[in-house]
């Protein structure tokens, strides 16, 4: 199957309130730009050089999310080129992006990482320093920043049951924290969960938006 047809197929099963992050990283730009002319307009990058590459060969109105695990001394690069950083995992990576999107002149919109898998390789924040970061003086100093939602990655694992309920648990914490502090802030609405193996039981739970690489561009070339 092409890879225009593979798009189609996964687009086909998304319902229309959910977005479509086209994980691009490792895929050469010739594949982006296939599926840019298929209709998509989001693609996820997770390494700032690679980003920074692609941007300046692919169409300007693409919407750039950064979907990897960010480094600080690699934000000044990336804060220009991205509409949203996904994996936003502590306290100090934000205000740091913060600081850096204040330099540039520009607020950017940022998903919190939450650590809902049993593995410790994964990276997120608990329920507790979530709530810590929202309440903090520091948070509500921050100008540069807009959080607008909450994202997670489940257990690798076929045990489909159990993605099921860090999905659900994920979709009860986002609610919570819609409610306890961003009540009155339309733009806390998002919640970042599913990928290629698991994204229809994410959309199942609640997940606005899902980060689908190998159903569409097949296999990485690394």
């Amino acid at each position: 199957m092409d890879i225009l047809a593979q798009y189609q197929q996964v687009k086909n099963t998304l319902p229309s309130n959910v977005k479509l992050v086209a994980v691009s990283k490792f895929h050469p730009v010739e594949k982006i730009q296939a599926v840019y002319e298929g209709g998509q307009r989001i693609f996820g990058e997770s390494r700032a050089q690679e980003l920074c590459n692609k941007t300046s060969l692919l169409p300007s109105d693409i919407e750039w999310h950064f979907i990897g695990h960010l480094q600080t001394n690699k934000i000044k690069h990336v804060i220009p080129h991205v509409s949203l950083i996904h994996g936003v995992d502590t306290f100090h990576l934000l205000a740091e992006i913060d600081k850096e999107s204040g330099k540039a002149n520009k607020v950017t919109r940022c998903l919190l990482q939450m650590h809902i898998a049993q593995e410790e390789t994964k990276f997120g924040l608990s329920e507790q320093e979530l709530y810590n970061l929202l309440a903090s003086d520091s948070f509500r100093q921050m100008k540069h920043v807009q959080v607008c939602g909450l994202m997670g990655m489940a257990s690798n694992t076929d045990n489909m049951d159990k993605v099921r309920n860090e999905f659900r648990g994920l979709k009860q914490l986002f609610d919570k924290t819609k409610k306890q502090f961003f009540a009155e802030t339309p733009s806390f609405c998002e919640l970042s969960m599913g990928m290629s193996h698991d994204y229809t039981i994410a959309i199942e739970e609640g997940s606005t938006m899902v980060r689908i690489g190998t159903s569409i561009f097949g296999e990485r070339e690394y």
